[in-house]
């Protein structure tokens, strides 16, 4: 569990027992109602469990779509519910008494469709901020990722949290994710007396996690392109919660904040972790490959969505830990949980079987794999034939 850390003026660290609302001491804020977007999902069910028992929180709020039940079993005791839909402008009657608004519900799954995706994100992002301002709440903590940062062979590794975002909006979950930033940024100003913090989770992993980045690892090899050196970095779904929680109860903490296990994995640390072959393919193949898929909408991934499995985007945490926030999780943990939560699944093409056995798009790695497998089988029978 993180503490917070003594900077000698705002926070000193205090050990948290359950029940306990005090303020932390030193820093001058008195406790505060913490309100969740997405509190039936496991990230926001597990933000609730993060903040209960923490110093400086009087009360928690767990906000649910009129139309989702949501397992109480998951929350701690004492949440309060109050129905709440992100897309109604009436959202700012929901937030009345609250001091702090935690944003988690985000869709990043690969099979929604992109246009809705793009809807719920960005519109979602926005009427959450303005209504958040109309119903005086002072802080706002919102989702995003280290995508933005976009993955590139000069990326210096790790990245700080001021360097600048060079990702590219091309109708991907990245291209929702530099717009809800850029609603971030323009928020303090267009609404003055409201922060926002934003943070930059590294690749989540964790029960219920399905992702482009997870479904790489369903695949029946993993693509490796000629040359590249990514380096892989995870964020478990607990620190994750752990961290927008630990966020939220100090004022101190606004912009943007990296959030990850320490340190990142080579290729082949993932290779010997996942026990997978891989398949080494040279990088226009391997881009062309993805692009068709795209183009004939066998995969909701763009080919640029390949790079960040080409190249580095590890992150710097330190913001986050000089503050006193702590990972419960390596790395080598956080891709075990990843490992565990995809077992079980088979991908290829546009079918993925599973659990449910339930048909599903491929990211764009996993399909490129299979497409260019069965394309070099084609060519292996032609010259056979031939000769």
């Amino acid at each position: 569990m993180s503490s917070p850390a003594d900077d000698g003026q705002r926070t000193t660290r205090l050990r948290a027992t359950d029940g306990d609302t005090r303020p932390v001491p030193g820093s001058r804020t008195r406790p505060k109602t913490i309100a969740v977007t997405g509190a039936a999902n496991r990230l926001g069910s597990a933000v609730l469990r993060e903040l209960a028992g923490r110093p400086g929180v009087r009360r928690t709020i767990g906000l649910v779509p009129r139309s989702t039940r949501a397992d109480r079993e998951l929350w701690p005791d004492g949440v309060v519910q109050r129905a709440a839909d992100l897309l109604d402008p009436s959202l700012a009657e929901r937030l009345a008494g609250v001091d702090v608004l935690v944003h988690t519900d985000l869709d990043t799954s690969p099979d929604t469709d992109p246009a809705e995706r793009t809807r719920f994100n960005v519109r979602g992002t926005e009427t959450v901020l303005t209504a958040a301002a109309a119903a005086g709440v002072h802080r706002v903590i919102l989702r995003s990722s280290a995508m933005v940062y976009g993955a590139l062979p000069d990326n210096p590794v790790p990245i700080r949290d001021d360097a600048q975002l060079r990702a590219v909006p091309d109708g991907s979950l990245v291209g929702d994710l530099l717009e809800i930033e850029r609603l971030g940024r323009r928020a303090p100003r267009a609404h003055p007396g409201l922060s926002v913090a934003v943070l930059r989770p590294a690749i989540v992993t964790g029960p219920g996690v399905d992702t482009v980045f997870t479904r790489h690892f369903e695949a029946p090899r993993l693509l490796v392109v000629k040359d590249a050196e990514p380096c892989w970095q995870f964020c478990h779904l607990e620190d994750l919660a752990g961290a927008l929680a630990h966020t939220a109860v100090h004022d101190e903490l606004e912009g943007p904040l990296n959030v990850a296990s320490p340190g990142w994995l080579g290729q082949e640390e993932v290779e010997a972790g996942s026990g997978l072959r891989r398949m080494e393919l040279p990088a226009g193949l391997a881009l062309g490959a993805a692009e068709r898929l795209h183009r004939l909408h066998l995969t909701p991934a763009p080919a640029t969505d390949l790079q960040y499995v080409m190249h580095p985007w590890a992150v710097a945490t330190d913001r986050l830990e000089e503050s006193g926030f702590v990972p419960k999780h390596s790395n080598l943990e956080a891709f075990q949980a990843l490992l565990e939560e995809v077992a079980g699944h088979h991908a290829a093409l546009a079918r993925r079987l599973g659990k449910k056995d339930a048909a599903a798009s491929l990211g764009a790695a996993g399909a490129t794999v299979a497409l260019v497998g069965t394309a070099a089988l084609v060519r292996r029978a032609r010259k056979k034939r031939r000769t």
